[in-house]
């Protein structure tokens, strides 16, 4: 039997992957599900509280658009022809990140630059929008968890 010479590179870019995998999405859960809640708990000013939260999530944003883009391209240099659902997952991540960071959240930030009042208008469609985001958030982070369950490559 001969020694596969590439074998030793598989391994390190195995690890690679699964290091990156968990920074992005261990941060999508503990950035949104433990410190942004803290945040607003925690903190009497709420506006305070959501000008930090939004700051992390613009970095964990940031992160995530590298982090996949990085597992997508590394995914398809090994992968065999066709998208396999890994492939569809990341793609799908992004897509979500695409959609609340550059469209719903500026029109969240449009909205609060004017002044939301209570009971108006234009808090109830922050509160839409939040709720939206939220849910597509909920949604990338559960197709990150299953791509922590199930690995990033075929097995």
């Amino acid at each position: 039997m001969t020694a596969n010479p590439s074998a030793p590179m598989q391994a390190k870019i195995a690890i690679a992957e699964r290091i990156i995998l968990t920074l992005w999405v261990g941060g999508l859960w503990m950035i949104g599900y433990l410190a942004v809640p803290l945040l607003f708990h925690q903190l009497d000013d709420t506006r305070l509280a959501g000008q930090l939260a939004g700051e992390m999530f613009r970095a964990l944003n940031w992160f995530g658009l590298a982090a996949g883009a990085l597992l997508l391209i590394s995914n398809r240099m090994q992968a065999r022809p066709g998208l396999d659902w890994r492939a569809l997952t990341l793609v799908l991540m992004l897509a979500l990140i695409l959609v609340n960071a550059f469209a719903i959240s500026p029109l969240m930030q449009e909205l609060k630059a004017g002044g939301l009042v209570a009971g108006s208008e234009a808090a109830a469609r922050f509160g839409r929008l939040h709720g939206l985001s939220s849910f597509l958030y909920l949604i990338q982070s559960l197709l990150g968890l299953g791509l922590v369950v199930f690995g990033i490559r075929r097995g």
